[in-house]
């Protein structure tokens, strides 16, 4: 018999917030679409929170973010560090905009959470 990958979703709870989580037996993955600014920090804020707490590893696709405000760029720096504290796993997964490298790196945030700039190839 084969084993069944169970999958769960949850969409921000606002019509139109950007957010998704997707929930698999090892890994979270949250989406980020569109503009992420202060008022979709709250829910981006509780998937991220609900996916630490779930002890998988943390994926976050950044691919079709159009923007990133600070506060979107701190919710993940913490999500990371916190997913790192807690001995799980944390990554962007696709490309990253240039857009979202621009913003990372006017924050001071070179290095979260691979390199910002697209033409280093490892992080120091």
């Amino acid at each position: 018999m084969a084993k069944r990958r169970a999958t769960v979703r949850w969409r921000g709870k606002e019509s139109g917030v950007p957010v998704t989580l997707d929930q698999t037996e090892a890994q979270c993955f949250v989406r980020l679409e569109g503009e992420i600014n202060i008022a979709a920090a709250a829910e981006l804020k509780n998937l991220l929170l609900q996916a630490l707490a779930s002890g998988k590893e943390l994926r976050v696709d950044l691919e079709r973010a159009a923007e990133l405000d600070v506060t979107a760029l701190q919710l993940l720096w913490a999500a990371e560090r916190e997913a790192r504290g807690s001995g799980r796993g944390f990554a962007l997964a696709g490309r990253l905009p240039e857009e979202i490298l621009a913003a990372a790196t006017d924050a001071g945030l070179e290095k979260f959470p691979a390199p910002m700039d697209a033409k280093q190839g490892d992080a120091k």
